[in-house]
C-alpha cells in the first residue's frame, strides 16, 4: 500500500464512494485512495422504512468491498487527525498518508451525551431511534398498546432533518390501522418553530398533523430522559411564541418542573440522537466554530486550503443533510480538483444548496421537498414523467419512488458513478 495518493477520500458513505466512482469512470483518474475503517455500506433512507416494518433492513447493506471502485485503494481505517499544512491524514493503524486534494466526507456521529439520560435509555431499551436501529423501532411499534407515542429530535444538526417526523406519520397511520388511535396521543415536539422550512410543503404537513390529530410541539428541545420512570424532559426554546397546534386538554399529563422544564411521560418515545461532526474534524483548523467542515457553501471548497473539499453531512452548509444534497455536489467538488490539476482557479460555484426530504406520511403516501438555500420549493422536471405535477402534496407514485425507484437508482447509478 502506497504512502501518497494523488486523491484521498476520508470516509466510504455516499459521498466517498460517489466522488470516487466519478472520477475513475469520468475523469479516468486512477490514483485514489479511500480511509474507511467499516465492512458495510448502508442505504440509510430506507431505515425509515425499516422502522415502520415495511422494508428488509437486510437489503439496506452491502459488503464495503463491493461499493468501492475497482482500482481504487481500500485504506481500512479510522481517521484520527487532518494535517492540512503537511498534507496528510493519520489514521490509528497505517500512520500518515500523504495527499495532493483531499475529499473530506466522513458523514457525523451520534453524541447520546449530548441529552442526559439518553445512553441509559438506548441501553435499557427504552427508547428508540430509526438513527441507531430501525428493526428496534419496529418492535416497540409492534409491542405498543397505547398511550403517549412521543417523536423528537434534538437541537443539533441531524441527518435528514425531516425524518423524526417521517416515522411519526407512519406510526400514526399504523395506530390507526390497528384500532389504536382512541386511546394514543401522538406528539411531534421540535425545537423548531415550523414543521417545514419551505411555506408549500408545511402547508400539506400541517393538514397531514390534524388528520391524524397529532400533538404538535413547536420550540420544545428535549434535554433529559428519565428512562426508570419513563418521562423526557424539553425545555421551552421560546415560552412566548409556543402553541400547540392540535391538542384536547391536557391529555398528555404533561406538567411544568420549576420554570425550565417541562416533563412529559410516554410509553413510546422515538427519538434522533443528536449529532456531531467527528471528532477528528470537529477539533482540527479545519472546522468553523460549530465545529462543522468550513467550506464555500457554493464550490465546496475549504476557506482556508484549497486542495481540500468537503461534501455531504460533515460540511458547514445551511442546507438539510441528505443523500439528495451529495448527489448535486459532488460533480461540482470534482470539476473543482479537476481545474486545480490543471491549474486553474476552483471557480465552480454552482452549488445553490439544493436538497431532498422525501416526506412519507403514511402506508402508500408521500411528498417530495426539494429545496434550495433559500428555502425555494425546486421539483425536478423529471417527476412529470412520473405523472407527477405537484410533489408538495402526497402521492403514491412518489411512495413508490421511494421505496422501489431511489434504492435502485442509489446501488445501480449513483454508486457507480453514473449521472442521476
Amino acid at each position: 500500500m502506497k504512502s501518497k495518493y494523488q486523491i484521498v477520500i476520508i470516509g466510504g458513505g455516499t459521498g466517498g464512494i460517489m466522488a470516487a466512482a466519478q472520477l475513475v469512470k469520468k475523469y479516468n483518474i486512477a490514483d485514489i485512495a479511500i480511509i474507511e475503517p467499516s465492512d458495510t455500506h448502508y442505504y440509510q433512507p430506507a431505515w425509515t422504512l425499516v422502522g415502520a416494518g415495511t422494508y428488509d433492513y437486510a437489503k439496506t447493506a452491502k459488503p464495503m468491498r463491493e461499493v468501492i471502485p475497482a482500482g481504487v485503494e481500500w485504506i481500512k481505517d479510522f481517521a484520527t487527525e487532518i494535517k492540512p499544512d503537511e498534507n496528510t491524514v493519520v489514521t490509528s493503524k497505517k500512520g500518515t498518508t500523504s495527499y495532493d486534494f483531499l475529499i473530506v466526507a466522513p458523514g457525523l456521529v451520534n453524541d447520546l451525551s449530548l441529552i442526559e439520560g439518553l445512553t441509559d435509555a438506548v441501553d435499557k431499551g427504552t427508547v428508540c431511534s430509526n438513527y441507531i436501529d430501525p428493526e428496534y423501532t419496529w418492535k416497540l411499534l409492534q409491542e405498543f398498546k397505547g398511550g403517549n407515542a412521543i417523536f423528537t429530535q434534538p437541537t443539533t444538526p441531524i441527518k435528514c432533518g425531516g425524518a423524526p417526523q417521517k416515522i411519526m406519520y407512519l406510526a400514526a397511520d399504523y395506530f390507526k390501522r390497528n384500532n389504536l388511535s382512541g386511546k394514543t396521543n401522538v406528539v411531534f415536539a421540535t425545537p423548531g418553530s415550523v414543521i417545514f422550512g419551505v411555506k408549500i410543503v408545511a402547508k400539506t404537513l400541517m393538514k397531514v398533523i390534524h388528520r391524524y390529530n397529532i400533538h404538535f410541539k413547536p420550540f420544545y428541545a428535549p434535554v433529559k430522559i428519565d428512562a426508570d420512570r419513563k418521562i423526557v424532559y424539553f425545555k421551552n426554546v421560546a415560552p412566548e411564541d409556543n402553541k400547540c397546534i392540535v391538542n384536547e386538554g391536557n391529555v398528555l399529563s404533561e406538567k411544568m418542573q420549576g420554570e425550565s422544564l417541562i416533563e412529559m411521560p410516554f410509553d413510546f418515545l422515538h427519538l434522533a440522537s443528536p449529532q456531531t461532526a467527528p471528532k477528528f474534524v470537529k477539533e482540527s483548523t479545519l472546522a468553523n466554530e460549530a465545529g462543522w467542515l468550513d467550506v464555500d457553501i457554493n464550490s465546496l471548497q475549504h476557506k482556508r486550503y484549497a486542495n481540500i473539499f468537503g461534501l455531504g453531512d460533515v460540511a458547514a452548509l445551511p442546507t438539510a443533510k441528505t443523500g439528495a444534497a451529495i448527489r448535486k455536489q459532488v460533480p461540482v467538488v470534482l470539476r473543482n480538483i479537476l481545474k486545480l490539476i490543471k491549474r486553474q482557479p476552483a471557480d465552480d460555484k454552482s452549488y445553490d444548496g439544493y436538497s431532498s426530504c422525501p416526506l412519507v406520511t403514511g402506508y402508500g403516501k408521500m411528498v417530495l421537498a426539494e429545496f434550495n438555500y433559500k428555502n425555494e420549493f425546486t421539483p425536478d422536471p423529471k417527476l412529470k414523467q412520473m405523472l407527477v405535477f405537484k410533489s408538495y402534496k402526497e402521492h403514491w407514485r412518489l411512495w413508490l419512488l421511494k421505496k422501489y425507484m431511489l434504492p435502485y437508482l442509489y446501488w445501480n447509478k449513483m454508486l457507480k458513478g453514473e449521472d442521476v
